[in-house]
């Protein structure tokens, strides 16, 4: 349901979730290394995020990206916004133009409680994903 990009992303402002602050910046480069992508991609997702005020940036010898306070009160479908807005996740996953309860697609009823379900986790808080990868409940990989 998600493009490759929002998933990166999405790994991307998780890792910084847990391993950042506005003390604790991160390149781009040890993110992509961490998270195992290649970097100029990833840069241009960062540049992204923070052009939309999700993450924060600075430059300078002790630059980098991070996440503020705020930020990690975001509801985590921001990301996914950011990069591809929302559709995907709203869309008939056999790629039909007119599926609906109306005029479902062969598996538009087992399908649609999943999305449901999908899209409103991703209403939780940056910070509630964070968590759960602290606390070892949940990991990064890509």
């Amino acid at each position: 349901m998600l493009s490759s990009s929002s998933k990166y992303a999405v790994n991307a402002v998780l890792y910084l979730a847990v391993h950042s602050n506005d003390k604790n910046k991160i390149r781009a480069k040890e993110i992509a290394e961490a998270i195992k992508l290649p970097s100029p991609f990833l840069s241009k997702l960062l540049q992204s995020l923070s052009r939309e005020n999700l993450i924060s940036s600075s430059k300078g010898p002790t630059g980098g990206f991070y996440l503020t306070k705020q930020a990690l009160n975001t509801p985590l479908i921001e990301v996914v916004n950011i990069i591809d807005g929302t559709s995907r996740l709203e869309d008939c996953v056999l790629g039909l133009k007119k599926c609906s309860s109306e005029q479902p697609c062969p598996v538009h009823y087992s399908v649609q409680p999943l999305k449901q379900k999908f899209r409103k986790e991703l209403q939780e808080n940056i910070s509630v994903f964070a968590e759960k990868v602290k606390n070892g409940e949940a990991y990064l990989f890509v």
